[in-house]
């Protein structure tokens, strides 16, 4: 096993979940926000692979679904009641990247501060608390 599939029997097990870390959202150029979105979509996809390689036994699995649409690049996690929109808006010669958790926008926006925190993110979509997180 991985050392993130071991994070997720953890967490199954019962071990606390840590929120993911975010920053304020800043436009930055378009090159550098699209290929930062998709180093983030790659990495979401093997975390996906990785834990459902562990929450299949549990009966339950995380969805990746991509979003097409014009001028933006976003895809969406989810695990039974929770979801994580990666969002990143593509507009002249600029990129904006945010992040919605549960529905909820901050104002600013917020995004991950960091492809590692993406792990957190995954996690705390398996997190067994009842209590629903905030972007911070």
């Amino acid at each position: 096993m991985t050392p993130f599939m071991h994070s997720v029997q953890a967490l199954l097990d019962g071990d606390s979940m840590t929120e993911p870390a975010t920053i304020e959202s800043r436009p930055i150029s378009m090159p550098v926000g699209a290929d930062a979105q998709m180093m983030v979509r790659s990495l979401a996809e093997q975390l996906v692979s990785e834990a459902n390689a562990i929450l299949r036994e549990h009966g339950d699995v995380i969805s990746l679904d991509d979003e097409v649409g014009p001028g933006e690049l976003t895809f969406t996690l989810g695990y039974r009641d929770r979801a994580a929109r990666v969002q990143t808006v593509l507009a002249g010669r600029h990129a904006l990247a945010t992040l919605v958790i549960d529905g909820q926008t901050s104002a600013p926006a917020r995004q991950l501060s960091g492809e590692d925190e993406l792990q957190a993110l995954v996690l705390s979509l398996i997190g067994t608390t009842q209590t629903h997180s905030t972007i911070r």
